[in-house]
């Protein structure tokens, strides 16, 4: 994945509080969409939400802010989103959101943008606080999209993914997914309590997926407003299989079998590993979200 080095990068996009001293309180699940760790626990423990202090609570504070991030100081041009990690998901970000906004427009429609808020440990949110442990998550109250960047290094290292730069753009374009569903009405569909292969909480998970894959076909079509060219100028075939690989790494079968030894899908909430793979391959294949209706 190459970004156009002469690009100007868009930091107000992201709020950057790692390193930011978060009052305490209990953690939770932003949204209803569960957390990959929270999810694991689930399984192996058959414990719920609540028995992992992951409850939503009362208290809806806003992040704490560093009074200079380091995305401001450092992320500033395409140049930097190509050495650097943080930066290259600031212009991952800006990527994301270019395309859904002149999508939107073409489709007759307004595009309310998300921010990202980089954290590292925990974090408050309008849905409550939430630690590392629930992986990236969107909060649907505060619409923005919440990730502890170490989870990268835990998606090669835990779930087996191969890595590589867009397997972590996979997952930010995953997460506005589910913005796309809370702007469309389709995420509340989830919010039902049921689990299972044919639930719509998985019904959800696969759209966002797919969603996923839609901005994957167009982001190198996708013009970028400081220069009129892409943002994103280079996606490789081995890119594409580092997206589909790291969307295959939480399937809910493959979590199952590798952390409890067999396969229930009665509990699954994201999906099995080749479901996840061919909805983001089917809008990567199509490039059009009219086809990610995961509901019919």
């Amino acid at each position: 994945m190459q970004f156009d080095d002469n690009a100007d990068l868009d930091t107000s996009e992201v709020k950057d509080v790692r390193g930011s001293r978060i009052p305490g309180g209990r953690a939770t699940v932003g949204g209803g969409l569960v957390g990959i760790i929270a999810l694991i626990m689930g399984l192996l423990f058959g414990v719920g939400p609540e028995q992992l202090g992951l409850s939503s609570g009362d208290e809806e504070p806003a992040p704490a802010a560093s009074s200079v991030s380091q995305v401001q100081r450092a992320c500033r041009t395409g140049q930097d989103a190509n050495t650097r990690e943080d930066c290259r998901l600031v212009a991952v970000v800006n990527s994301t959101q270019d395309f859904w906004r002149q999508e939107f427009t073409r489709r007759g429609g307004r595009y309310s943008p998300a921010s990202t808020v980089f954290f590292t440990g925990r974090v408050n949110t309008a849905c409550g606080a939430a630690t590392s442990a629930v992986g990236p998550f969107y909060c649907p109250a505060d619409r923005q999209v919440y990730l502890d960047l170490g989870f990268f290094d835990e998606l090669r290292t835990k779930f087996g993914a191969s890595g590589g730069p867009f397997a972590q753009a996979y997952v930010v374009a995953h997460e506005y997914g589910h913005h796309i569903q809370n702007l469309t009405g389709t995420l509340q569909r989830a919010q039902d309590g049921r689990t299972g292969a044919h639930s719509n909480a998985v019904k959800v998970e696969l759209q966002a997926d797919c969603y996923a894959g839609v901005w994957a076909h167009n982001a190198t079509r996708t013009p970028d407003e400081s220069t009129g060219r892409p943002l994103i100028t280079r996606l490789t075939d081995e890119d594409i299989r580092d997206g589909l690989d790291a969307a295959a790494a939480v399937g809910d079968d493959r979590i199952q079998e590798m952390f409890q030894g067999r396969v229930t899908p009665e509990s699954w909430t994201h999906g099995s590993a080749e479901q996840r793979r061919q909805w983001f391959y089917q809008g990567y294949r199509t490039g059009d979200m009219a086809q990610c209706n995961t509901f019919r």
